[in-house]
């Protein structure tokens, strides 16, 4: 019983640290963006007109094909 004393003010400091910190939070900014950083990893940071990309993905060139001799 004596422990019950003890444990019922930790666990009530606990929560009320807990809820401000949550409300320091959510006052601050943290919670804003939400979207932001998940759909960042969509997007390139790369030079737009770098073709490096667009040619590995169209594969080897190759010699344009010549018609037959008739």
């Amino acid at each position: 019983m004596p422990a019950l004393y003890v444990m019922i003010p930790a666990a009530l400091l606990l929560v009320g640290v807990a809820i401000y910190i949550f409300f320091w939070a959510v006052d601050s900014g943290q919670y804003e963006d939400l979207d932001g950083p998940a759909h960042s990893v969509l997007f390139d940071d790369q030079d737009p007109n770098h073709l490096a990309a667009v040619d590995e993905a169209n594969g080897p060139e190759q010699p344009p094909k010549e018609p037959p001799h008739a």
